[in-house]
């Protein structure tokens, strides 16, 4: 009989894979399925354009509908220039933490879904488990929707999905959605002493952020609606966390380029949002092209995540609750793959081990604890089915 690995085996073995977002995630996709076939686990992929990511989905128990999805991601974000005290693709253990890129976010918890899954391979029970784990979730939750789409037409239909992004076990039924857009401006160059007879990129760019810093200022003055008094802060967003540009101090920029996105609270219309954002960018760019033709503004989509709406009597919800005996009221302003999940029919939630301040830092890490607990949701989980 193959081994059975622990979870913490398991979470070591999947963050020795460096799974940067940027990069091919194939190796651990092929570790996962050849670790599942020696259990006899049938595993499913999908591949991105490329084919050099893939999706990897499976299914434990009965044939039937109804069951549970355990979500999780593959890919991680980098480590460049970070100041790791120890190698970020090595789990080490000190101070009651398992350190390394990923054991927060979320290769615990796939780790551990991993271990169910094969566990419930040898227990005999009634309702399935079934595994999803993606790929460019880091990059704006990219890789999900089409593995949504494969895994409904391959496997029987799950009734509800926990995401396991770090939540401190807490069951999370709400977070907001949001579009990104990555912003090229074209000016036209001039000598700066005659600023007015040329097209600044970078000056036209700064009136769009500038646009997004007063509609940011609008939206906080206003009185939030019952939804989105859960959130904070609770309203809708837009954000510039890139932006470059520029040829010379004495000449006028010929190009800019900037990321601008919103996130949005549920229940506002996203597209009205988009739209907004659209219409703004067209404003600025007839400036442009009123002082010179060949100036312009590309804007390209980068992601589209929807958010997390608090379901009425939810069964991924009541699931959770029923587990971690957690019942009060938490939502969080990040997107995950839930919305998504959700958005395709299934009752979700999202609910995994460590404390999502953690993701993305040098010197990531998961606490032990936390691991145990996680260890135990699953080993009731299992009970359940």
């Amino acid at each position: 009989m193959a081994d059975r690995l622990s979870p913490l085996d398991l979470m070591t073995k999947l963050i020795s894979f460096p799974t940067v977002s940027r990069d091919s995630n194939l190796p651990l996709v092929d570790w996962v399925e050849d670790y599942l076939d020696s259990h006899g686990i049938a595993a499913h992929r999908f591949y991105n354009e490329e084919r050099d990511k893939a999706a990897i989905f499976a299914h434990v128990g009965p044939g039937i509908e109804g069951g549970v999805v355990l979500s999780g991601h593959t890919d991680v974000v980098p480590v460049d220039g970070q100041p790791w005290a120890s190698d970020p693709w090595t789990v080490v253990e000190r101070d009651g933490k398992y350190f390394g890129r990923g054991t927060c976010d979320m290769k615990g918890f796939d780790a551990l879904s991993l271990w169910a899954l094969v566990e419930a391979k040898y227990r005999d029970i009634s309702r399935p488990l079934q595994i999803a784990l993606s790929f460019d979730e880091e990059v704006g939750c990219t890789g999900a929707p089409p593995m949504i789409e494969r895994i409904l037409q391959t496997l029987p239909r799950a009734s509800a999905v926990i995401v396991g992004e770090p939540s401190m076990m807490q069951a999370v039924t709400g977070h907001k959605g949001g579009q990104g857009f990555w912003v090229d401006v074209r000016g036209f160059e001039v000598h700066s002493s005659i600023a007015y007879r040329g097209v600044s990129a970078i000056m036209e760019a700064a009136k769009i952020i500038n646009w997004a810093n007063e509609v940011n200022a609008e939206e906080a003055a206003k009185t939030p609606d019952a939804m989105a008094t859960l959130f904070d802060p609770p309203y809708t967003t837009l954000h510039t966390g890139l932006i470059e540009g520029g040829t010379a101090a004495n000449i006028t920029a010929k190009h800019c380029g900037f990321d601008l996105g919103f996130r949005a609270v549920p229940g506002d219309d996203t597209g009205a949002w988009r739209r907004r954002v659209l219409d703004r960018i067209a404003e600025v760019e007839a400036g442009m092209k009123a002082v010179h033709p060949d100036a312009g503004i590309d804007v390209t989509p980068r992601f589209g995540v929807p958010g997390l709406k608090p379901e009425q009597q939810g069964e991924a919800e009541a699931l959770v609750r029923a587990i971690t005996g957690d019942n009060a009221t938490h939502v969080v302003s990040y997107g995950t793959e839930a919305g998504q999940f959700q958005e395709r029919g299934y009752s979700a939630v999202v609910c995994g081990p460590g404390d999502i301040a953690q993701a993305h830092q040098p010197d990531e890490f998961i606490t032990v604890e936390q691991f145990n607990a996680g260890h135990d949701f699953m080993r009731n989980l299992l009970e359940r089915l």
